[in-house]
């Protein structure tokens, strides 16, 4: 277990004592180990001699330690074992005795080449939560295929959607979508899963899906008609598919607005001089009437967003009680006046990387808050604290140092 921690206010992270092997590389499984460490969990990410491939990935002050990799490894401690060698493997099994949880994100057949599948390494640790974030269930016959986000955001039908929404050609969304969206499943599983372990005390072995766990995301909305059978008519829901669903021009920039409710159109017709809107069109009878023929209403909205400022429609729209907000840029999402207000954006010194803007955690707790208690780690930066506790040999402990070095603790420090 993790050594307990504790915030300035003496109140325990809710997954105190909770340790998790960190076996992950790139995105997806470095976010959804860092909301554990966010959540108080030991993390130990456990890298290979050449270390996690986004280390070298964008912006940096030195090399590997990029923006991209800053971003998705707090709370964690960096070990450095190669798990190819007999000595490497060995350790990582004393790790593993030690660990709550494993997650992985290299396809299963690697794990057991390497000897770590679920089967050895519940013998070691029966308690042991063994959570692969695969690309695709290993029932079909895409398993062990390769994924990356792009990839999974075109199984899954997301550029289709994003074309037939605009202008024809399917365009991958511009986040990585797919991978944070599965971290966020990968998170939910394992917090099942300790839940669970508390009233059997057994661990289990898990399997997130990349592909599977979209589909889910893109059906919940365009399954529709074909949510029966027979179905009932057409997949896609009309909405989020039209071309006018967009950020409106106006005067001087964009606004977004969302005219839905019926008081929200009623308000609206007052706004363009139309009061009795509602009452004269049929297309606004009711909400089904409107989402058929939302694209030629939305378009109407268009058309009147053009006659104004943004900051007279922002005016107008909030005193009518219809939701709108600016359209912000990533630049201008810095300044934006809630986040600047709620400290979203904060400023911390890393002890090699200087000051660095990171984003807080978001939400807030009454009474256990997760912290940042850590900057990502240097490659190995942790490797002999933690090696030490497993309480290996010294003899040991150097050959798999290769010499004796003990680099600085990267706490958190406010800027």
């Amino acid at each position: 277990m993790a050594t307990p921690q504790q915030d300035q206010t003496g109140a325990r992270p809710p997954l105190d004592g909770v340790r998790v092997i960190d076996l992950t590389s790139v995105l997806m499984g470095p976010w959804a180990c860092q909301m554990l460490g966010d959540y108080g969990a030991d993390v130990i990410k456990v890298e290979a001699p050449s270390g996690d491939s986004t280390r070298r990935v964008g912006a940096a002050r030195t090399p590997g330690m990029s923006a991209f990799y800053l971003t998705m490894n707090r709370n964690k401690r960096s070990v450095v074992l190669d798990l190819k060698s007999d000595d490497g493997k060995a350790a990582f099994m004393e790790l593993v005795r030690t660990a709550d949880v494993l997650v992985y994100n290299v396809r299963p057949q690697a794990m057991r080449r390497l000897g770590l599948s679920f089967e050895t390494l519940q013998a070691v640790n029966p308690r042991l939560i063994y959570v692969g974030a695969v690309g695709f269930g290993e029932k079909g016959p895409y398993a062990g295929r390769p994924a990356l986000d792009d990839l999974i955001q075109g199984l899954a039908g997301l550029p289709a959607l994003a074309g037939d929404a605009s202008d024809g050609v399917p365009r991958y969304l511009p986040v990585c979508i797919a991978d944070r969206t599965v971290a966020m499943q990968v998170v939910n599983s394992i917090l099942a899963a300790l839940f669970e372990r508390e009233r059997s005390g057994r661990g289990q072995s898990i399997e997130v899906p990349m592909f599977e766990t979209m589909v889910a995301y893109v059906m919940g909305d365009h399954l529709q008609g074909y949510a029966f059978e027979p179905p009932l008519g057409p997949m896609g829901y009309d909405r989020l598919l039209v071309k006018e669903r967009r950020p409106y021009p106006t005067k001087d920039g964009y606004v977004c607005v969302l005219v839905y409710t019926d008081n929200h159109w009623r308000a609206f017709g007052r706004l363009i001089g139309k009061p009795d809107l509602c009452d004269s069109d049929p297309r606004l009878a009711d909400i089904g009437t409107r989402t058929k023929y939302i694209n030629e209403l939305y378009g109407l909205v268009a058309e009147a967003m053009a006659t104004r400022t943004s900051a007279e429609w922002l005016r107008l729209l909030e005193d009518a009680d219809i939701p709108a907000y600016p359209m912000h840029t990533l630049e201008s999402l810095l300044e934006d006046p809630h986040l600047v207000a709620t400290g979203f954006f904060e400023t911390l010194e890393h002890p090699t990387e200087g000051t660095l803007r990171m984003t807080a955690i978001p939400g807030s707790w009454s009474r256990t808050p997760p912290t940042v208690r850590r900057h990502a780690p240097r490659l190995g930066e942790n490797s002999r604290e933690v090696l030490e506790e497993l309480g290996l040999p010294a003899d040991r402990l150097e050959r798999l140092l290769g010499g004796p070095a003990t680099p600085a603790k990267a706490e958190v420090t406010p800027a």
